[in-house]
């Protein structure tokens, strides 16, 4: 899984012809913890359909502030540079997978 650090997320995420499911996480957070080997599962069933990488809120402060991020795991979906849907919370890979297909 791919982490997207600020000085590449607009080249990854907002420039990227296909889907980006954007977690926003810390490595401090438990309920980030379980969402990660939905995510996982998730990546290796759609495959290169769609990119499903993080972003680390304690590494990347500006781009968690620039999202208005402010609860852990928030998951965002980016289409030609915008955000179609938003999530806040452990989700499951049904939910995940409707908001990226």
């Amino acid at each position: 899984m791919q982490i997207f650090h600020k000085d590449t997320f607009e080249a990854e995420v907002l420039k990227s012809a296909k889907p980006v499911l954007v977690d926003f996480f810390a490595t401090w957070c438990g309920p980030c913890k379980m969402q990660a080997p939905v995510l996982e599962a998730l990546a290796q069933e759609l495959g290169d359909s769609v990119t499903i990488g993080k972003v680390d809120i304690d590494q990347d402060t500006e781009l968690s502030i620039q999202y208005d991020v402010m609860s852990v795991p928030t998951l965002m979906v980016f289409r030609d540079g915008k955000i179609t849907a938003t999530m806040v919370g452990v989700q499951d890979k049904e939910t995940l997978r409707k908001a990226l297909c």
